[in-house]
């Protein structure tokens, strides 16, 4: 689905990442590679092959657009224990596989934890705000002035129920100043967003986005 920001085409992509056509550029945030392995580290038993996903679905993702940059909204490593050898040999594999793309990461509060990426996976690492005009790219969803922000951390999902089932959905939520991606990483987890006015909700279904109806339109139908 194509969005108009700032006199800017976005396309939210249902793998819950952004291309952003003009730039080449595909923005992914809160990947949070190593999360499994750092559970694995402190005894936790968890499933493995979180990286080799993760991997994947850029890889798909490369296959089906022009991306010439990948931007990182923070939470690229999940933590200290994120550094194991086997999780690092496999980005250092499809890093070897893509030698002139170009990476940016946009420092999360995992990273400040984590540690700095190796320097031999060839990212350029920033704080945020990183502007990029007319965004600002950040991992915290904090306005900023003169500047759309596209944000991460949060990891959201909207809430659908029926009286007989209920689904978490990985979501955008758009205000009038912030974007929020939702996490891309295979092994996250997500936050529920309340609706609020103002807000827009593009719901991750299938190979589709879906445009949830805001509270105000709920509202106007049941008058």
């Amino acid at each position: 689905m194509n969005l108009n920001l700032r006199g800017e085409t976005l396309s939210l992509l249902p793998q819950r990442a952004i291309y952003w056509q003009a730039r080449h550029m595909l923005i992914i945030a809160d990947i949070h590679f190593g999360k499994a392995a750092s559970f694995r580290a402190k005894g936790i038993p968890v499933p493995r092959g979180t990286t080799t996903q993760n991997l994947g679905a850029i890889d798909a993702l490369l296959a089906a657009h022009d991306v010439r940059h990948i931007l990182f909204l923070g939470d690229f490593l999940h933590a200290r224990g994120a550094h194991a050898s086997a999780t690092l040999s496999a980005m250092r594999a499809w890093r070897a596989r893509h030698p002139g793309l170009r990476l940016t990461l946009v420092r999360g509060n995992h990273d400040w934890h984590a540690g700095d990426p190796p320097a031999d996976l060839g990212l350029e690492i920033v704080d945020e705000p990183c502007l990029v005009a007319p965004f600002a790219f950040s991992h915290h969803p904090e306005a900023l002035d003169g500047s759309y922000v596209l944000a991460g951390h949060v990891h959201p999902v909207y809430r659908l129920a029926t009286r007989h089932d209920m689904l978490r959905l990985p979501c955008f939520v758009l205000g009038p100043e912030v974007c929020i991606l939702p996490s891309f990483g295979a092994f996250t987890g997500g936050h529920e967003i309340t609706p609020a006015a103002g807000m827009r909700f593009f719901v991750a279904v299938d190979e589709r986005i879906i445009e949830v109806p805001q509270p105000q339109t709920r509202e106007r139908e049941r008058t």
